[in-house]
């Protein structure tokens, strides 16, 4: 009744009418339905579903994974042969420094989980410096994909071609989050996009390396439920820390969990129970704990003294547009350049009268 029907260049799934089939799932257990039915891996299950809802051929959409792949290696490999300060000037030259550790033949960590976390950790300094990189599912949370499909495919000599496939499945779990919960730091913390993140590369590396959809969703809910409950709280408000290292150990857990799914360790808890209890964990965060720009480090004084800035550029334009308004304002009646008393005085009033407080000292 069902049969796989090469129609151009676009692969369907197709009835015994020979219509396309509905491939569309809102959940993980329709994802392991369709699977079982059709005896198809995740990854074809969400190629199939992007060629039909997007009415776009087969071809196109494995070339722009392909493409997506590109950027994903470039990024992860260009700080190893250039490393580039970030624009807030807290990371920068990290990877590099995994890289030459491990050439000394003194890592701790073995090759795939070397590879990975460096890697990882690498596209995170190019997102910090305004580089290229592919969203996975966030900015924030870009390296861990890359890092873990990149080690997989230097350690076990993988195609191009599988590794695009694998991205499929990294795209399905990725849908289910996105759909039933959030991806986003600023709505959900950091269990959201990182959580999500090592939830994709788990499943990815389960399918890449020959485990069932069962077991791939296995891994995705393990790394979930390891990493419930992380908040968003990025030193001075910036994308680079604890952001880097929270993809390293996102690559890690994504790893171990992969790892014990390929070994027959069920989760208790289904997938879908896990992303459930992900978005009721980051719905009553209070903006501290899961809005980036209220976020917990830079309240504390080891946070303030990190950046010079302290992450409060805001109030740094404020008084320099107050200052020039200040001295505008005062030359009009003294003809002449006003006094440090009578500027700061001016500057107060402006301050109280828009509402918004500017520093008087960075001591």
């Amino acid at each position: 009744e069902i049969a796989q029907c090469l129609v151009g260049s676009e692969m369907c799934i197709r009835d015994r009418e020979g219509q396309a089939m509905n491939m569309d799932f809102k959940s993980a257990k329709e994802l392991l339905d369709l699977c079982e039915e059709n005896q198809l891996p995740i990854s074809e299950v969400m190629r199939q579903r992007e060629c039909i809802l997007g009415e776009v051929p087969r071809d196109a959409v494995d070339h722009r994974m392909a493409k997506a792949w590109e950027i994903m290696r470039a990024s992860a490999t260009q700080p190893l042969k250039k490393p580039t300060k970030s624009m807030g000037g807290l990371i920068g030259g990290e990877a590099k420094k995994l890289a030459a550790h491990d050439a000394k033949k003194k890592s701790i960590c073995g090759d795939v989980l070397e590879k990975a976390i460096t890697y990882a950790m690498a596209v995170l300094e190019v997102n910090a410096s305004m580089g290229l990189i592919v969203a996975a599912p966030t900015a924030g949370s870009a390296g861990v994909v890359p890092g873990m499909m990149l080690a997989l495919q230097e350690c076990y000599r993988i195609s191009d071609q599988r590794i695009v496939d694998a991205l499929f499945n990294a795209g399905a779990v990725g849908y289910l989050a996105m759909r039933n919960a959030t991806v986003a730091g600023a709505v959900g913390g950091c269990q959201a996009e990182v959580g999500v993140a090592s939830a994709r590369a788990a499943s990815a590396a389960v399918e890449l390396m020959g485990g069932t959809p069962q077991q791939c969703l296995d891994a995705a809910s393990t790394v979930l439920m390891n990493m419930l409950g992380l908040v968003c709280d990025p030193v001075a408000g910036l994308v680079e820390v604890p952001c880097v290292k929270r993809n390293v150990i996102g690559a890690m857990d994504a790893l171990s969990a992969a790892q014990m799914a390929l070994a027959g360790i069920e989760s208790r808890v289904p997938p879908d129970q896990v992303l459930d209890a992900m978005a009721e964990v980051g719905r009553p965060c209070p903006p501290p704990s899961g809005r980036r720009e209220r976020a917990a480090w830079p309240q504390r004084p080891l946070g303030w003294r990190t950046h010079p800035r302290r992450g409060d550029m805001k109030r740094l334009t404020h008084l320099f547009f107050y200052t020039l308004a200040s001295i505008a304002f005062l030359n009009v009646f003294s003809h002449s350049f006003p006094s440090l008393p009578a500027l700061y005085a001016c500057m107060t009033i402006f301050s109280l009268l828009f509402g918004v407080s500017f520093p008087v000292s960075y001591t």
